[in-house]
């Protein structure tokens, strides 16, 4: 008989506490966002879409190196090259399969030039699946599109590298 009394009590307790914070957070200025019409913080180092950069004269930035090519886990590069009159390499084609890439930023870490970087663009749902082959190009396009947000991320990650 006490053992069920001190369990009601105990339950009451819980209860208002419960109602306490309810009662509290319900006062409070709301957290939610509305999405399409209002954007939330995104951090320096999410990995978004793809892109290609550029050195500040139009040259792009990509030595060749194929080591992005090399580390990524799911095979999702492919890097051709040439030879140039100078003697460096360019690339001729630079693709990434989107469906193949898991995000994991690997390609990004292992860029001596910081060419291929991930951007803020979380929004890139296509129609067909063509369009998730990503060339050159388009992640050149890419690259001119957010290279502010792009340099300011870079700078702003270069303590944490």
């Amino acid at each position: 008989m006490k053992i069920s009394r001190i369990f009601k009590t105990i339950f009451m307790l819980d209860f208002l506490g419960g109602l306490r914070i309810a009662l509290r957070e319900f006062f409070k200025p709301k957290k939610t966002i509305n999405y399409p019409f209002e954007k939330g913080k995104i951090s320096p180092r999410f990995r978004g879409e793809h892109a290609l950069r550029r050195y500040p004269d139009g040259e792009e930035r990509c030595i060749a190196c194929k080591l992005c090519e090399a580390v990524c886990p799911a095979q999702a590069i492919t890097i051709e090259s040439s030879e140039r009159a100078d003697g460096s390499r360019k690339t001729t084609r630079y693709d990434i399969d989107m469906m193949k890439c898991i995000y994991c930023g690997l390609c990004e870490e292992s860029c001596p030039v910081d060419a291929i970087v991930q951007g803020p663009n979380f929004e890139f749902s296509t129609e067909t699946r063509e369009e998730l082959y990503y060339n050159k190009e388009k992640l050149l396009d890419n690259g001119d599109r957010w290279e502010n947000i792009l340099a300011a991320n870079i700078k702003a990650d270069k303590p944490y590298r």
